[in-house]
């Protein structure tokens, strides 16, 4: 049965982009274990408002594991200890009574801080938007939803299209790479044949804005895999390599 603890909070306290952060320390009494880890971050900032304080900034919105919203670094671990799931989906039933918790912003170069622990994570937008559009013909016969797909691509297609662009592979990387998400999201159109089209085309332009915007090499370290909330595998990476080598030769 859930019983209540208390815990002490280690929080990243940042005023902009340009400004010094440091650790602030609030203790959090008789909290209960059912409660999930944002809203406990809610009573916090409940409290902090009625002391006339700054709230905490943090981002979220479904709070279902969903949108990847919720970008918080826990106990040195992306959305916290919990495997295969968002910040959202932690309960503090995986705290201990008098355990102190240390909560920071993603550590990437590519998500600069905005203030405390939100981020700037539009770079993942602006790799998406280099990867473009992908044509589907929709006229004549065979409907383009029509077309045969083996079970083993579509189940990898799904599996690669399960991944919700939250930047835990890049927080996790030492390099700050985000080679699984670029992979995952060229992994998703490369094994289906709606999108063969611009295939090469969208493996070049994704690689090439990912270097733009800073992130790191891969280190074949698998810590992106291991702490990704929607378990992505590392073997989208491999397929975006020959998706990408591919396209050179092609050139």
């Amino acid at each position: 049965m859930d019983k209540d603890i208390n815990v002490t909070l280690k929080i990243w306290r940042q005023k902009g982009p340009k400004e010094k952060g440091h650790f602030e320390t609030y203790p959090m009494n008789n909290i209960n274990q059912s409660v999930s880890f944002l809203e406990m971050l809610d009573i916090l900032n409940e409290r902090l408002v009625n002391e006339g304080k700054e709230p905490i900034v943090f981002d979220h919105d479904c709070r279902e594991g969903i949108c990847g919203m919720c970008s918080l670094y826990v106990n040195g671990h992306p959305h916290g200890p919990a495997t295969g799931a968002t910040t959202c989906q932690l309960y503090m039933r995986r705290f201990h009574d008098g355990e102190t918790i240390t909560i920071e912003p993603w550590r990437s170069a590519g998500f600069p801080v905005i203030r405390d622990l939100m981020v700037d994570r539009t770079a993942y937008d602006k790799i998406m938007q280099a990867g473009g559009f992908v044509s589907v013909n929709t006229g004549g016969v065979p409907d383009a939803n029509a077309i045969a797909i083996p079970k083993e691509n579509a189940d990898l297609a799904m599996d690669a299209a399960a991944c919700i662009g939250c930047g835990a592979c890049a927080a996790a990387c030492k390099n700050g790479s985000a080679m699984l998400f670029v992979s995952a999201k060229v992994s998703q159109f490369a094994l289906l044949p709606q999108g063969r089209i611009e295939a090469a085309r969208r493996a070049k332009a994704m690689v090439a804005k990912m270097d733009e915007l800073g992130f790191g090499n891969c280190t074949n370290t698998r810590a992106c895999e291991m702490e990704c909330p929607k378990n992505v595998s590392v073997s989208n990476i491999a397929r975006l390599n020959r998706e990408f080598l591919k396209a050179k030769l092609q050139d």
